[in-house]
């Protein structure tokens, strides 16, 4: 890690929002932000990797409480920052197993979030702490791509995700 707020310090959350990716298009966000809505009913929302706030302030917007958690306090410095960020509840603390107050209806983890967990046990633990989280018939969604796997030629198991001379 490069300091404490692991590899999502100030240099990625200063520009985390200015992502050109379908991720952050108003269209991809409403929908997801459908989604969640109608699964937290009339019950809370815990956004596991909370960031930037790029779907938990839209979603309390429509009306949904949310809590957040994130390792990284220079993420949710600019979420604070945003109209509608103090309406978001937010511990810091890795999302694998930070506990916070309360049950939820839905508890959801956006992005391929799930990715920066890079043993099992640590998913393992994600997915218990999710549980641990959720009231009676609550869900646990998660956003991941499917690796394409055919792009690898034989016998190599990465493809990386930017090359260049200096990095």
């Amino acid at each position: 890690m490069r300091d404490a707020d692991g590899y999502f310090g100030e240099a990625v959350a200063a520009t985390y929002d200015d992502r050109t990716s379908e991720m952050f298009d108003p269209a991809v966000v409403a929908a997801t932000v459908d989604v969640l809505a109608d699964l937290a009913g009339a019950g809370r929302a815990l956004e596991l990797g909370v960031g930037t706030g790029r779907v938990a302030l839209p979603l309390a917007a429509r009306g949904v409480p949310v809590h957040g958690t994130d390792l990284s306090r220079a993420m949710v410095d600019r979420l604070h920052a945003k109209p509608g960020g103090d309406a978001i509840g937010l511990t810091i603390g890795d999302f694998a197993t930070t506990r916070v107050d309360g049950t939820f209806s839905v508890a959801y983890l956006l992005f391929n979030t799930i990715m920066n967990l890079t043993t099992q046990e640590a998913q393992v633990a994600c997915f218990r702490n999710a549980a641990a989280h959720l009231a009676p018939g609550g869900r646990f969604v998660i956003e991941v791509l499917v690796p394409e796997l055919r792009r690898l030629p034989p016998g190599q198991n990465v493809v990386p995700f930017h090359v260049s001379p200096t990095e």
